[in-house]
């Protein structure tokens, strides 16, 4: 029996997604692995519905779990908000409860100068990151409040270094920063755990990013310490099966910079 045996865990932008050979090509994908391996009652949201689609089928043949597949958008659009609310409605009406929220959703024009981003570009980024932490945060909150529940959101290296080439992502992700340092101080006295984390995984994302924009790339991205770039389900999605566990409110609202998915530095 796994340590969320009977829980529930909503991942946005939690789809399908494998490498070559054969580890998990997404974070999202990963995490929901590493909690699926836990026994817990899966939420996966994203915006492809085929990848939602086979990462329930996997997660429900190879683990046993228990998996609520719904496509959600965060975008400009007036429906967004009233998507969220759904997702969130529907968690509870299947399992009754939640336990843990991660927003690791995020798209962006990575790869465009600052002075060349159009409005569109700009919004992309904070609409599908900011803008969808908030709305879960928003919308997860009195049912985390009843579970004494954890919220995992992600930061960048692009927003903590001023990456060149990635104004609407690092701008996006400086923002949940700060929502998530606001959430762990207002948040704190109702036993709910908020944390970040900045990951770096070898992802089919990365491997596009490499492809696409050579230069920003190599200027951007550097091989950790460790000498290789964090596994999204055994490492950074393990991390996060322990800082959302009980055991680890002690770290609530600290900064936790995971280094290739080795080191943690609070």
């Amino acid at each position: 029996m796994g340590i969320y045996e009977g829980k529930t865990v909503i991942i946005t932008g939690g789809g399908y997604s494998v490498l070559d050979d054969g580890r998990c090509g997404a974070i999202g994908f990963g995490l929901a692995r590493a909690f699926a391996k836990e026994g817990a009652n899966l939420v996966i949201t994203g915006r492809n519905v085929k990848k939602l689609e086979d990462g329930k089928a996997e997660l429900e043949k190879n683990y046993g779990a228990r998996v609520l597949a719904l496509q959600a958008d965060v975008n400009p659009s007036p429906e967004s908000e009233r998507r969220v609310h759904e997702v969130v409605d529907a968690t509870i009406k299947e399992y009754g409860r939640i336990d843990v929220l991660i927003n690791n959703a995020q798209a962006s024009a990575s790869g465009v100068p600052l002075a060349e981003h159009t409005r569109e570009q700009f919004d992309l980024g904070i609409y599908s990151g900011l803008y969808a932490t908030f709305f879960y945060m928003r919308d997860c909150y009195p049912y985390l409040k009843e579970t004494k529940g954890s919220v995992i959101n992600f930061g960048s290296g692009a927003g903590l270094f001023g990456n060149a080439d990635q104004a609407s992502y690092a701008a996006a992700k400086e923002g949940i920063r700060g929502l998530s340092r606001v959430a762990a101080t207002e948040w704190g006295k109702d036993g709910i755990n908020v944390n970040v984390i900045c990951p770096l995984a070898w992802t089919e994302h990365l491997d596009s990013f490499e492809k696409e924009y050579p230069e920003a790339f190599v200027a951007n991205v550097h091989m950790p310490p460790m000498g290789h770039y964090g596994d999204a389900e055994t490492e950074i999605g393990r991390v996060c099966v322990q800082i959302a566990s009980p055991d680890f409110k002690y770290m609530t609202g600290e900064t936790i910079t995971l280094e290739g998915g080795m080191g943690l530095r609070p």
